[in-house]
């Protein structure tokens, strides 16, 4: 066989097969064919398809144009299908099925994705951000089953890039390696302690190396509490051995209370315990303890349906 031949060889040869979308009359045209057929009337036709008739006529003569086939014979009568338009017609009923087919499958995989949403958040913005949050997204999303679970930012992170959360929230100071993310809101990390302990009298702003130096109640490591006060006492020696180690923010919040030490915690989970003086806060100088709260999303994949949903009230809805 020749080179000639063997290019016009169809699928086999080397000429690219052309797309089928060039071949076939989009949805739209298709849809107004079987309202032609079914009115006998090309203005019937358009009005039925939202369209103005001068419109549907430069449809049709695309289609036949695009087919190589007359397929409406028009006259002061109305519109009549040809021959081939009736058979054309037939073809475009069976396709128009298909994709209302597919398009309620589609719905339905929409529906059964939005039916539930998955959330990991780190233990302040879950026991103290997060119920205002999702209060909100019930009011707009009824139907959606919402599942919270709380850990700390690396375990946020790793649900996530595991697959089993669709959204999640942390407070460390970057977002995660294979994350993307945005600041939705701001916290304050406070040096608290009971009002008994000495530095709750103490007149002079606390010096970092001491605070460094000094046994405190802190959350584990991992949590964005944590990393926010390593970072910032790093240039004055690092912390001290923790006087506890405790896994979430009430736990922490309790040690102090009860005058076991102090603990530096987020000022979104002290603000009771300061106004009634079962906590004192104890002034710092030269430390940095604000921190960004962040929404985060495995990277490439942006949130969408009920996640999108959060992620909006999040900002609707910020603090601090």
């Amino acid at each position: 066989m020749s080179s000639e031949m063997a290019g016009r060889s169809g699928p086999q040869g080397d000429e690219p097969r052309p797309h089928l979308s060039h071949r076939v009359p989009d949805l739209g045209a298709l849809e107004l064919l079987i309202a032609v057929a079914r009115h006998g009337s090309l203005g019937a036709a358009a009005r039925e398809v939202g369209i103005t008739q001068p419109a549907a006529s430069s449809r049709i003569r695309s289609m036949e144009r695009q087919l190589g086939v007359a397929l409406v014979d028009r006259s002061p009568r109305g519109s009549r299908l040809t021959d081939a338009g009736a058979l054309v017609t037939d073809w475009a009923r069976r396709i128009v099925e298909a994709a209302e087919a597919f398009d309620a499958g589609a719905q339905a995989l929409r529906g059964r994705r939005d039916s539930r949403l998955r959330v990991a958040a780190s233990m302040t913005i879950a026991e103290y951000l997060m119920p205002g949050w999702l209060i909100a997204l019930r009011a707009e999303r009824p139907d959606t089953a919402v599942s919270l679970q709380a850990g700390n930012s690396a375990a946020v992170a790793q649900r996530l890039l595991a697959g089993d959360a669709d959204v999640g929230f942390v407070e460390g100071l970057a977002v995660p390696d294979g994350l993307d993310g945005v600041v939705v809101a701001h916290d304050r990390l406070a040096l608290v302690a009971a009002p008994s302990h000495p530095w709750a009298r103490r007149r002079q702003l606390l010096d970092p190396a001491e605070l460094a130096a000094t046994p405190l109640i802190l959350r584990e490591r991992g949590s964005g509490t944590r990393q926010v006060l390593d970072a910032a006492l790093a240039g004055h020696g690092g912390l001290a051995e923790p006087l506890l180690e405790l896994a979430s923010t009430t736990a922490v919040k309790a040690a102090a209370v009860s005058g076991a030490g102090p603990a530096v915690l987020s000022e979104l989970a002290i603000s009771e315990e300061l106004a009634s003086r079962r906590l004192v806060a104890i002034p710092v100088e030269g430390v940095q303890l604000r921190r960004d709260l962040r929404a985060v999303w495995p990277a490439g994949h942006r949130p969408t349906g009920p996640a999108r949903d959060l992620l909006s009230l999040t900002r609707a809805h910020p603090t601090g």
